[in-house]
């Protein structure tokens, strides 16, 4: 019997662009690992190779996402997505503490801006995707229950959500749109045109936002002393 066709979709969507979205994380740390490598760059004396063991996760979630896809079974493996997801997160937050230490444990002539600001935007840009694929999967259901049914109970209300006549015919929110409220969450520290509205959509936005300010906050207060100086 062949599969529906919103389910093909969903399972498109999972295996090609779900998938493709959750090794960006990875790919932009083993670029920093590369780049720390060649230029010599540690934090609190750790070597370059610490950013590979942190992209890890987001290898295996890449992975899980496209052979969980193959088939309906993807459901019963959202467990093993939300672990990868939250270790991608606990992954973010170790480089975000090593950013930290370095900038009350190392000079400024040690720790230069190019530095700074490439750990700094690999970090944000790790968790804009992060936040983004977890609001994917857990928005009203995952991507298969919205697949199959109407948007009844969503966790996140867009603008077609609450305006339906200005939505195109047979809407549905993608990955991509997720993306965008992730980004939103990361730049403004607060919810734009997409509200949360449980109390887990609040509170994985209120960690993305906190994560994303600690980030602009340190990046911006060592600008501050280097051109004070």
């Amino acid at each position: 019997m062949a599969a529906p066709r919103t389910e093909i979709e969903a399972r498109y969507e999972a295996r090609r662009e779900a998938a493709s979205v959750a090794i960006c994380s990875s790919v932009a740390l083993t670029l920093l690992a590369v780049v720390s490598r060649n230029e010599g760059w540690q934090l609190v004396e750790l070597p370059w190779w610490i950013w590979l063991v942190l992209a890890v996760p987001g290898v295996l979630l890449s992975v899980d996402l496209w052979i969980g896809a193959r088939g309906v079974g993807l459901a019963a493996r959202r467990g093993t997505a939300y672990a990868l997801l939250a270790a991608i997160v606990v992954a973010n937050l170790v480089g975000l503490v090593l950013l930290i230490a370095a900038l009350i444990t190392t000079s400024s002539e040690s720790l230069g801006g190019g530095q700074l600001l490439c750990t700094a935007a690999v970090i944000w840009l790790a968790n804009v995707v992060v936040f983004g694929l977890w609001f994917w999967d857990v928005d009203d259901g995952g991507p298969f229950e919205r697949a199959r049914k109407k948007r009844s109970t969503p966790d996140f209300q867009f603008p077609q959500d609450e305006n339906p006549q200005l939505a195109r015919p047979l809407w549905r929110p993608r990955i991509w749109d997720y993306l965008y409220v992730s980004l939103m969450g990361a730049s403004a520290f607060s919810p734009t045109d997409t509200m949360p509205l449980t109390l887990k959509a609040k509170l994985l936005m209120g960690i993305e936002s906190t994560i994303s300010l600690v980030i602009v906050v340190l990046v911006t207060a060592r600008a501050v002393n280097v051109l004070g100086s």
